[in-house]
């Protein structure tokens, strides 16, 4: 079986090394037949222009659009065609395709192109650029068949036949209503075992799931993944079908999203891209930054009122770190599991209150292994290393045990409860809960390590 898997081809290689034989050049075209299209365009970039340009003669325009359609950089290789050529390829992309291609290419170029591009195509183009980036509608698809609910079974096949040579997304079929509306779907396997006999109504469903044009992506993304179709419809405000989401689409959608996700809880407004500027890298961070550094500056101005703790036992400063890493830890963990349980817009407020209740449970029982173990080595460690007596060593090791088992408790309280009132008041949760949770729970564990110092060591134990 390792063998096996050691000696898997490596499709990218044979194709650079088919490409660089000249002596096969005759051949080349019926060869690329037997490679995928993402397998072909990895390779463009371990070939030099001449050879690219070799690869672009040999191939149709279809082809290459299919090519082009996975690459990161289109822009780049786009600029090796004569403009004519690169508009005809931009043609025969689907439109959201095309509108990628079109925005890694400078201003100039574009508009050259765009003036070459066939109406059709522009129209298409025109209607996803015409949404927001974060709405649904930017990324759909026109290529999709739709054909009308009075045709019979025969009159559907042939519809289908001649809208398969321009759009190729053929799997389910999207009917339409005779005033223009979306009327539901057919499954393609359905039509084609389909007796010519049967009414075109049976093989509709007509409570197939849809999205609106203007939805923002973050809101329909979990039903869309729910529902695992192909090609889920896109209407307008007039019930229309003017495009589709695709499965591909979808990933694409859930991979963006992570990303925003993970950015801004680092406290940046979006995934940061390798072309931004400095100064742009800058702009996105520094708001959250000064937000953070205020937050940062009540951290240490509530330090300083346990001077007095800390000037009479100043060996408790060394475990402080300890406190504040474990508390911080466990606001993250419940700031993550709570963002995604948020994106379930049906969750209901008894859910709600359950989920911090479970965190907390969870906070405190973590806190209380957490809390014997550091009781232990804490006090061990100021015995053996330190040569304290056992009992200045056990009671400096029970407090910091203590204060572990409150901050965590409570850290994961409001690592649950701080997104949920963002979410409340409409503010994006992940925007302002990852950098607020992260200096909080600083706040909450310099407060409770000192705040237990305080009134066990120094009140109750006599040990300043």
């Amino acid at each position: 079986m390792e063998n096996e898997i050691l000696n898997e081809p490596n499709y990218i290689e044979e194709l650079v090394a088919l490409i660089k034989d000249e002596d096969n050049r005759d051949k080349l075209a019926q060869e690329l037949t037997n490679y995928h299209d993402n397998d072909i365009s990895n390779a463009l970039d371990k070939l030099d222009e001449n050879e690219r340009k070799v690869l672009y003669h040999i191939l149709d325009d279809e082809r290459i659009s299919e090519i082009f359609a996975y690459l990161e950089d289109p822009g780049k290789y786009l600029g090796e065609l004569e403009l004519e050529r690169a508009a005809d390829i931009i043609e025969n992309m689907d439109a959201d395709d095309a509108v990628d291609v079109l925005e890694e290419v400078d201003e100039e170029t574009r508009k050259q192109l765009i003036e070459l591009i066939d109406e059709e195509s522009i129209e298409d183009i025109k209607l996803i650029c015409s949404y927001e980036e974060d709405e649904i509608g930017s990324r759909m698809t026109t290529n999709f068949i739709e054909i009308g609910r009075s045709l019979t079974i025969k009159q559907a096949m042939r519809s289908l036949i001649a809208q398969a040579e321009e759009n190729d997304n053929i799997t389910t079929l999207f009917v339409e209503d005779d005033d223009g509306t979306f009327y539901g779907a057919i499954d393609l396997k359905d039509l084609i075992v389909a007796r010519n006999y049967m009414d075109l109504e049976s093989l509709i469903t007509h409570s197939f799931p849809y999205v609106r044009d203007h939805e923002t992506i973050s809101d329909c993304i979990e039903r869309l993944k729910d529902y695992a179709e192909d090609s889920i419809p896109v209407l307008n405000e007039k019930n229309e079908l003017i495009g589709v989401i695709t499965s591909q689409d979808i990933v694409e959608a859930v991979d963006d999203e992570m990303g925003d996700d993970y950015a801004k809880l680092a406290g940046m407004t979006e995934e940061a891209e390798f072309e931004e500027s400095l100064g742009e890298s800058i702009k996105k961070r520094l708001p959250w930054l000064i937000v953070l550094l205020g937050l940062s500056m009540c951290v240490s101005t509530v330090t300083s009122l346990f001077e007095g703790v800390i000037a009479q036992l100043a060996i408790i400063v060394s475990f402080q770190s300890v406190i504040l890493g474990m508390s911080g830890n466990v606001g993250t963990q419940s700031l993550a599991v709570t963002i995604r349980l948020l994106m379930d817009e049906n969750l209901e407020t008894k859910q709600k209150i359950g989920m911090v209740f479970k965190e907390m449970r969870i906070g405190f029982s973590n806190g209380l292994i957490l809390g014997i173990l550091s009781f232990g080595f804490i006090g061990a460690y100021l015995c053996l290393f330190k040569a304290k007596t056992p009992q200045y060593a056990f009671a400096i090791s029970l407090c910091a045990g203590i204060a572990l088992l409150m901050a965590m408790t409570i850290s994961s309280i409001v690592g649950t409860s701080v997104p949920m009132f963002f979410k409340r008041i409409h503010v994006d949760p992940a925007v302002a809960s990852g950098p607020l949770i992260t200096t909080v729970n600083d706040l909450i564990g310099v407060v409770t390590y000192y705040g237990v110092a305080w009134l066990l060591l120094i009140n109750f134990l006599h040990m300043g």
